[in-house]
């Protein structure tokens, strides 16, 4: 009787480590299916984020910030931020009451103020401007002077149409 205790324990045991060995197994393969799964999710993802930071530099490239040689224009002035300064210079023209003096059209919901500011160079802005209901963009040629004014002349400008 106790070598059959001995022979069904053993026998027990076997398939124990039987059934530990091939869940393992499986266990093991799924899992390598997964890594796999993820690396190649991760490669995608990698290329993705590359193909971004490309198209992010490619819309900085006209861009004050980005553009050493025109900030060099500006390295006697020692100001921190010339693209801050400049787009507050220009938002400041929105404080003057009505439509802003730089916008050539007259608002027709309410007044035209300029709204998003893009400093190209050391010498040109691409603007957005809306009186809430029409909007546009203008071209404006700008000068920061060594006493830190700065003179906008307007050099062109589109108002967009509503088609309904």
């Amino acid at each position: 009787m106790k070598k059959n205790i001995y022979l069904y324990l053993f026998l027990f045991a076997a398939l124990i480590c039987l059934y530990l060995a091939v869940s393992g197994s499986k266990m093991s393969k799924v899992n390598t299916n997964r890594i796999q799964n993820l690396e190649t999710k991760v490669d995608a993802l990698k290329d993705s984020l590359q193909e971004k930071e490309l198209r992010i530099l490619e819309l900085q490239y006209f861009s004050l910030e980005n553009n050493d040689d025109a900030l060099a224009y500006y390295d006697h002035l020692e100001l921190e931020n010339p693209v801050r300064y400049i787009s507050d210079k220009l938002l400041e023209t929105n404080e003057s009451k009505g439509d802003n003096p730089l916008v050539p059209y007259e608002g027709m919901q309410n007044d035209f103020k300029i709204n998003k500011i893009k400093v190209l160079n050391h010498k040109w802005i691409l603007a957005d401007f809306s009186d809430g209901k029409y909007w546009g963009e203008i071209l404006i040629r700008y000068e920061l002077k060594d006493d830190l004014g700065v003179d906008f002349t307007l050099m062109d400008h589109l108002l967009y149409t509503r088609s309904n």
